[in-house]
């Protein structure tokens, strides 16, 4: 019996998609044509497998009437806000602009004896298990370099967001790119793990959940196949006593809030030196609580619904579990009649709060935030290490040196100074302990897409 995949539409619980997941011999079928069409492509000019991937991404561009609401009915984001086609074509961009110098040999020596070069020789066929969260910006962050530096790429995306491998997939193949170079794949745990296993892929990133990178990490026990995993986060931001106030509350609510708080490095908690604490606290309040929540598909609406009834369901629970230990919620639900106890969910500010509480240890993935006053940098610096996530962490002061002090002693992937929650191609996109391992887009995005291949030639006995 075949298994059909579905996507539950967050707008009105209905089934907005499905597919069948493939069999395990029509997935070996697939792996067996990229993986045969993967030398072919790799012999193509650099700047052609660029082109042709840049073409790719003009023709999603071409596509934004269908994927904007697409998006909205998938996984609830309203559509006033375009898409995620900035950020898309930023990072699409950026690795084009830097493929050449990333790729180019490390000539070590050109002389009458010797030639001694480091090149860098694709892995083979990349598997890209994207999530549903940002599901174009996520997948396109290896996407992109990973068919630039002449991989074959299988896209499995997550079962919320089912059609954007799909779409992405022809877009890509009406540019140029050859059907077999870059396939989709729809399949279920079950048949992804035996391919896994057999080791089909000769390089797999995979973003989501802790539990789904543990599930590809034993898949992969003795495969010494490369992984990159971006797994969970629960970002902090810190507001020192010199900071832009005004800036802080601005740019770290819409981190904490945004794309209803589904955000890989949203902002789930802000610690405030006390002599800012109380104004942060309240020019907080009064930025979420104008929020519309309502139907994405509505241009006037704001805060769509969180992608799954089960997400908004931990949302919930951490927050009232919150309540019970002492927190206190300051946003008035009565702000938002939309908020149906299932997937739309009203935002949340709540302080006194604590690290006896999982809504500030572990990660909520929703449009809440707590926020905690401390009396120093150290105190905010334990803190804000006081958990078993890494990605990003944000530093609000107009002192560089100071947050270059605090930096160093942060474990985190990457650390801001008056920005949050924002992905720069140009830096490594890595994260450190729960959050995972291995790192995404700049120079070194390419350098995990590829592996290191020496020639000592000696000419001259």
């Amino acid at each position: 019996m075949t298994t059909m995949i579905q996507c539950i539409s967050p707008v009105d619980g209905s089934v907005y998609a499905e597919r069948p997941a493939a069999s395990p011999e029509a997935a070996r079928a697939v792996v067996a044509r990229a993986r045969k069409a993967q030398k072919a492509w790799a012999k193509r000019p650099l700047e052609e497998r660029v082109q042709l991937v840049l073409k790719g991404v003009a023709r999603l561009n071409e596509m934004v009437d269908e994927v904007v609401p697409e998006l909205a009915w998938q996984m609830g984001r309203p559509v006033r806000y375009g898409g995620e086609f900035k950020g898309f074509n930023e990072r699409s961009n950026y690795v084009a602009d830097i493929a050449a110098s990333a790729l180019a040999p490390i000539v070590v020596e050109e002389s009458e004896r010797f030639e001694r070069r480091i090149l860098r020789e694709a892995h083979g066929v990349v598997f890209v298990i994207a999530p549903w969260n940002y599901p174009y910006m996520t997948a396109i962050n290896t996407i992109a370099p990973a068919l630039m530096a002449g991989n074959t790429v299988i896209i499995k995306h997550a079962a919320q967001t089912l059609l954007v491998g799909e779409r992405m997939v022809r877009a890509f193949n009406e540019a140029g790119v050859p059907d077999d170079v870059f396939q989709n794949i729809f399949l279920d745990h079950a048949t992804t793990s035996a391919l896994i296993a057999e080791k089909s892929f000769d390089f797999i990133n995979f973003t989501g959940s802790v539990e789904g990178g543990r599930s590809i990490e034993r898949a992969a026990a003795g495969t010494f196949t490369g992984l990159g995993l971006e797994l969970g986060g629960k970002d902090p931001g810190y507001v020192m006593e010199d900071a832009d106030l005004d800036a802080a509350v601005d740019t770290l609510m819409d981190g904490a809030t945004y794309n209803s708080g589904q955000c890989c490095c949203g902002i789930e908690r802000v610690y405030v030196h006390e002599s800012l604490y109380d104004a942060f606290v309240e020019k907080s309040v009064a930025w979420v609580s104008n929020y519309k929540l309502g139907n994405p598909l509505e241009q006037e609406t704001t805060l769509g619904p969180m992608a799954h009834k089960r997400f908004a369901a931990v949302v919930r629970q951490q927050v009232a579990d919150a309540v019970a230990k002492g927190a206190k919620a300051l946003v008035d639900p009565k702000l938002f009649p939309a908020d149906d106890g299932g997937a739309y969910v009203a935002p949340q500010v709540l302080v006194d709060v604590d690290h006896s509480m999982d809504f500030m240890t572990e990660e909520t993935f929703g449009p809440a935030v707590g926020i905690m006053k401390v009396k120093s940098d150290a105190e905010a610096l334990s803190l804000m290490n006081d958990c078993k996530y890494g990605l990003t962490v944000s530093l609000w002061t107009r002192d560089a040196e100071r947050a270059d002090r605090i930096a160093a002693d942060l474990e985190t992937g990457t650390v801001f100074m008056n920005r949050a929650d924002y992905l720069d191609p140009a830096l490594c996109w890595t994260g450190v302990k729960e959050t995972g391992r291995g790192g995404s887009l700049s120079v070194i995005g390419f350098h995990n897409l590829t592996r290191p291949k020496s020639y000592h030639f000696r000419k001259a006995l």
